[in-house]
């Protein structure tokens, strides 16, 4: 059965939410869970307050963490820390059990967005920062599975699948969006950069942008009429394909 704060626990962290600043220290006190997906903010460089207050403002973690434990029950933590990373972007390190989502690459995505679109980009920001928590948890959660290695590449196209699972779940079009967000960040990183780093066991940018508009438009494809294309007529039936496999394998821990 999936874990349960003892009522306890649960009433502490209820006041805590209530008390007033001068208490918020001893709230954040409190051990943090033994199991599941935890958020943790590190103090930002200067040059990264900006996406440090954004990020926080958003409460974009603290979703995502939140949705991550209602959908699986993980046997041991998972710390999500938001950190400066001086540019070694945002990742999942199996040995410490850690997913890093950087500052400064929100700083990047955002200049790419701006430059191109000539006006504020939280909405499509706040989408690939989605898109990201999800797809370094879904490399959190083939490591939690213990499932084999197939080599890197097909482990990052993995994670990216999982992200496309989880913002295609349900009927809300916020997760289609996110989905298109990140495709077009893709898109515009392609294009500043258009020759892929041949060490990055990434697909290329462009190839990754793919995979997402063929996603969106295999859920539900009667929704996206625009992105109808002779190459995605595939899409509607290899979209189920790729859903179902990843929920075969996330079976064990599956809350529902």
């Amino acid at each position: 059965m999936p874990s349960r704060r003892a009522p306890a626990l649960a009433l502490v962290s209820t006041l805590c939410t209530l008390f007033t600043l001068s208490t918020v220290s001893a709230c954040e006190e409190q051990p943090p869970p033994a199991r599941g997906f935890v958020a943790r903010y590190e103090e930002p460089d200067a040059a990264d307050r900006d996406s440090a207050g954004f990020l926080k403002r958003r409460r974009l973690t603290e979703t995502v963490t939140a949705d991550l434990n209602a959908y699986v029950d993980v046997p041991h933590r998972i710390t999500v820390v938001v950190r400066s990373c001086a540019g070694e972007g945002s990742g999942y390190d199996p040995a410490t059990r850690r997913i890093e989502l950087c500052y400064d690459d929100l700083a990047e995505d955002r200049a790419l967005f701006e430059a191109a679109d000539g006006r504020p980009a939280d909405e499509p920001l706040a989408g690939v920062v989605r898109e990201t928590l999800y797809h370094e948890a879904g490399h959190a959660l083939i490591d939690a599975l213990g499932l084999p290695d197939d080599g890197d590449r097909a482990e990052e196209d993995a994670a990216d699948r999982f992200a496309q699972l989880m913002l295609l779940r349900g009927d809300a079009p916020q997760g289609e969006e996110a989905l298109l967000a990140a495709a077009r960040a893709y898109d515009l990183a392609a294009a500043a950069d258009p020759e892929p780093d041949p060490s990055d066991e990434h697909a290329p940018p462009a190839a990754r942008a793919e995979s997402h508009r063929c996603a969106v438009y295999g859920a539900t494809p009667a929704h996206h009429p625009d992105l109808a294309a002779p190459s995605r007529t595939h899409c509607p039936s290899t979209w189920p394909t790729a859903r179902d496999a990843w929920l075969r394998k996330l079976a064990p821990l599956l809350r529902r």
